[in-house]
C-alpha cells in the first residue's frame, strides 16, 4: 500500500489508492479529478479546504486500515 504523507501528490493517492476517495469527499474535496488535484500535495489540498493536514492524514490512514 502507498505510504501517504503530507507531501504525497493527490493524483498519486487516487491512482494508487482509489478507495481513499470517500475520505476526501467527506471533507469537501469533491473535485479529485480536477486539474489542480493533479499538481497538489495532500497538504496543499487540505489547506485549500481549511482542513488540518495532520489530522486528516491520521483519519485517512485509520479509514484505509478498516478496508
Amino acid at each position: 500500500m502507498l505510504d501517504i504523507k503530507r507531501d504525497t501528490m493527490i493524483s498519486e493517492i487516487i491512482e494508487e489508492c482509489p478507495q481513499a476517495m470517500p475520505a476526501f469527499q467527506a471533507i469537501g474535496m469533491h473535485c479529485m479529478g480536477c486539474a489542480l488535484a493533479s499538481g497538489e500535495t495532500l497538504e496543499q489540498a487540505c489547506y485549500a479546504h481549511e482542513v488540518d493536514p495532520d489530522l486528516f492524514l491520521e483519519k485517512l490512514k485509520e479509514y484505509l486500515a478498516t478496508l
